[in-house]
């Protein structure tokens, strides 16, 4: 019950407003791959906002009612060739893998122009204990809950790491009406734009 309730009142409000992020996010004309991007849907309210883009997804799972083209693969190696599209994007995909390091780097090789990640920052336990709740009830699809959060310090390191530089970062996202921002936003999320310059991409 609690979850269709989170579907019918969250999720749709989620994929608008992520979409449009990513729109003012993305460069002009990009072939985008959504890397566990799940039916689709962000994807398919970003190509409303953006006819320049061309989306395709991959995922583990197949789902019923896809809003993009979507592939599925291993869940380990993107199956596309080095700089085969301009942006990868990760939508609250890299605290379910384990090792979103590995993840960043095997994006940066397929990704020509620049990485966007939507992710979650853990600060302290009652940030954890809100970011498992919100797992639970958004992943209802047999997603692996690792319940492994970072904080904003360790994500700044793995980019730096990933060997990409961040060029938008947000934590103020818009994703809850009024009141349940107050429990469900604060800092908790963010998304950010990680670009790779053509140095980078032949080191």
């Amino acid at each position: 019950m609690i979850r269709k309730l989170h579907n019918q009142l969250v999720s749709q409000r989620r994929a608008e407003v992520i979409a449009g992020h990513l729109a003012q996010m993305i460069p002009a004309n990009a072939r985008v791959l959504d890397v566990g991007c799940g039916d689709g849907a962000v994807g398919g309210v970003l190509l409303g906002k953006r006819q320049d883009l061309s989306i395709q997804g991959i995922d583990v799972l197949l789902r019923r009612d896809l809003h993009i083209p979507v592939v599925q693969y291993d869940g380990d190696v993107i199956p596309h060739p080095d700089r085969s599209f301009d942006t990868v994007i990760f939508i609250d995909v890299l605290h379910h893998t384990g090792d979103p390091l590995r993840f960043l780097k095997e994006a940066r090789r397929v990704a020509g122009k620049c990485i966007i990640v939507k992710d979650h920052n853990r600060e302290g336990l009652s940030d954890g204990l809100t970011l498992a709740f919100m797992d639970w009830i958004g992943n209802p699809h047999g997603v692996r809950l690792t319940y492994d959060y970072w904080p904003a310090r360790r994500w700044r390191m793995a980019f730096a790491e990933a060997g990409l530089r961040v060029a938008d970062y947000r934590s103020r996202l818009g994703l809850y009406p009024i009141p349940a921002n107050w429990l469900f936003e604060r800092n908790l999320h963010f998304i950010s734009r990680l670009d790779v310059s053509a140095g980078e991409q032949d080191t």
